[in-house]
């Protein structure tokens, strides 16, 4: 079995005197797509805080890329090809989507050819690219962030709730360029996290579809779009007290 691009075995993060994470252990196979479902306050943000070196494992291991990250800081971390897009986007609100852009760009301008393809997944970008950022729509700045995110070419992806309190429209959208993301050739893995009721399913193959065969998402009408809008995870209570 090859191994997986991320691994974590056993870690624990404690924020304070909360014990949030307490013993996680799961694989990101490469070219996967992997979920990590549960309800607020799960530890999902923590989860992928951790991973990023922005809240430090008090136990376990982290490995990327068959080497150890726990120890390593955040810049660290995101030189060796990992993205984040965190739950709040962290856009620059009084800045334009195309300074954005360019601040994200670590390399220098971003590649004209990378950038068309962005503005195929995420036109309204292109529309109001000398706009500010904090007068776009909610939904257009999940697709800032995003895009921010695969600006340069990255093998792996950390996205924290990108359906979080999205139109049921704009969801559907937002799935569907993950999975391109996905499947650029500079992207291997996409771990993000989405809600336990978040309006999707996630199908297993037919046994006999083959050994690289993954779960594919599916939109469950039955669920009710209003469980998109969901609250801020008590983990960011926690940070506040924190700080």
């Amino acid at each position: 079995m090859p191994e997986p691009m991320l691994a974590l075995a056993g870690v624990n993060t404690h924020i304070g005197q909360y014990h949030i994470l307490q013993g996680v252990d799961f694989e990101v196979p490469r070219g996967g797509l992997t979920m990590l479902l549960g309800r607020n306050g799960a530890g999902k943000t923590t989860c992928l805080r951790t991973i990023m070196g922005l809240w430090r494992a008090s136990a376990g291991r982290i490995r990327y890329e068959e080497a150890d990250i726990q120890d390593l800081k955040t810049p660290a971390i995101a030189r060796l090809g990992v993205a984040y897009v965190p739950e709040n986007m962290g856009i620059f609100a009084g800045l334009t989507v195309r300074e954005n852009m360019l601040l994200a760009a670590r390399g220098g301008a971003p590649d004209l050819k990378r950038l068309g393809w962005i503005f195929g997944l995420f036109p309204a970008l292109e529309k109001f690219w000398d706009g500010a950022a904090g007068n776009l729509s909610g939904g257009q700045k999940q697709m800032l962030a995003v895009a921010r995110a695969i600006v340069e070419p990255r093998r792996l992806l950390l996205v924290d709730e990108p359906t979080k309190g999205l139109a049921p429209a704009i969801v559907a959208n937002m799935i569907d360029t993950v999975i391109a993301a996905r499947l650029k050739p500079a992207l291997r893995s996409l771990p993000l996290t989405v809600p336990a009721r978040s309006g999707y399913r996630f199908e297993q193959p037919a046994e006999d579809a083959g050994a690289g065969a993954e779960a594919q998402p599916k939109r469950d009408d039955r669920v009710d779009a209003k469980a998109l809008a969901v609250m801020a995870d008590g983990e960011n209570q926690l940070q506040q007290q924190q700080d």
